[in-house]
């Protein structure tokens, strides 16, 4: 192997490893952001079904003047807890 390509080869493994460090470095500094964007995901997710599926808003909105105020919160939890139970399945 000649001097060329003798240093092209130590130039790549130098850059490669270089790569490996700075993507492990950027994965740690991401870190701290990944359940703030995950739960920012999922509401742009909701926001995009709702703007398809207007019934929905109508349907939430009846339900919700249908209730007695200390039932809103509760179905708000059942409805939450769903939510979760759903988005997991669909990530398996």
């Amino acid at each position: 192997m000649n001097k060329t390509l003798l240093k092209i080869a130590v130039r790549r493994e130098h850059l490669i490893a270089q790569a490996a460090s700075q993507r492990g470095k950027l994965a740690q500094h991401v870190e701290p952001w990944r359940m703030p964007l995950a739960l920012a995901d999922q509401g742009i997710t909701l926001l995009r079904y709702l703007k398809h599926h207007p019934e929905g808003i109508f349907g939430i909105a009846v339900l919700l003047v249908a209730m007695r105020p200390g039932r809103i919160a509760t179905w708000l939890g059942r409805g939450w807890v769903s939510w979760q139970l759903l988005q997991s399945l669909r990530s398996k």
